[in-house]
């Protein structure tokens, strides 16, 4: 099975899984926002919209659009029920319609929407250019057709501090299927090649602030990925891991530990 969504992701062979709403909250979804936000008002979209989010995981972009954009209407499409049930808990998206569904099959006809986006998840779809060909068949004309995903080979993902060691340590931590989408030149190419116009992209970085190290090392440690490798490491590697994370990422004076992240976006226009 592979399961694609911007909070939950099954891609066995690779071992990679989020499906906790609330976990995945802590660990992404607040650098989600801190990108979300960035990457809405690039796109600046007009009031009144009907919006689809493609992998909404546990719908912290989702609520965004609400917040944001006025839509008139908004549905999430994610494969994991746990992530949606999470979701549908947001006060904020309780106007919104979730659907369990594929980022490669959407369960919807053509031209329904009048703009599709994906947060964090073409490095999880296995055929990234069939993702994007359902975004802008669900699209109709002039309609918008945009994501945003972590530069994860330029070292802009919020967990490289960890997998950055790890790797240093000789292991080799789960990665996504795709992981040369997340490319700002990868991107272009999928969007051109998908017929798409006044394509343009940019880079987002962000910064955020944990309270302290133990506070850090917490929060990345519960569900996803990270976590069960770590817990499967033996005593001493796992506490090798730590002193090291630790040395990477000095604390403030007030003990208070702040790094960046950048993610690749890029917007295109459904030809009229």
């Amino acid at each position: 099975m592979v399961a694609i969504a911007d909070g939950e992701v099954d891609v066995s062979e690779q071992g990679i899984r989020f499906d906790d709403g609330a976990s995945y909250e802590q660990v992404m979804g607040i650098w989600s926002r801190l990108a979300g936000e960035i990457f809405l008002d690039w796109l600046a979209p007009p009031a009144g919209l009907r919006w689809i989010d493609i992998g909404c995981g546990n719908g912290a972009f989702t609520d965004l659009l609400f917040e944001r954009c006025v839509p008139s209407e908004v549905h999430g499409v994610d494969p994991s029920e746990g992530q949606l049930a999470f979701a549908r808990t947001r006060p904020g998206s309780r106007s919104a319609a979730f659907h369990k569904g594929d980022a490669m099959a959407l369960p919807f006809p053509a031209h329904r929407f009048d703009a599709a986006v994906m947060a964090l998840v073409i490095v999880f779809v296995p055929n990234p250019a069939r993702g994007i060909m359902e975004m802008v068949r669900v699209v109709g004309s002039g309609g918008i057709v945009a994501t945003y995903v972590w530069d994860m080979l330029s070292g802009g993902f919020p967990l490289d501090p960890i997998l950055g060691e790890m790797r240093a340590m000789g292991l080799s931590p789960p990665q996504p299927p795709q992981l040369g989408s997340s490319r700002q030149e990868a991107l272009r190419d999928l969007w051109t090649g998908s017929g798409l116009e006044a394509v343009e992209t940019r880079e987002i970085t962000v910064r955020r602030t944990f309270a302290d190290f133990d506070d850090f090392w917490t929060i990345n440690l519960k569900g996803g990925t990270i976590g069960p490798a770590i817990a499967a490491m033996a005593q001493g590697d796992a506490a090798e891991l730590k002193g090291r994370v630790r040395r990477r990422l000095p604390a403030d004076a007030a003990g208070r530990l702040t790094y960046g992240a950048r993610a690749n976006a890029i917007k295109g226009r459904v030809p009229k």
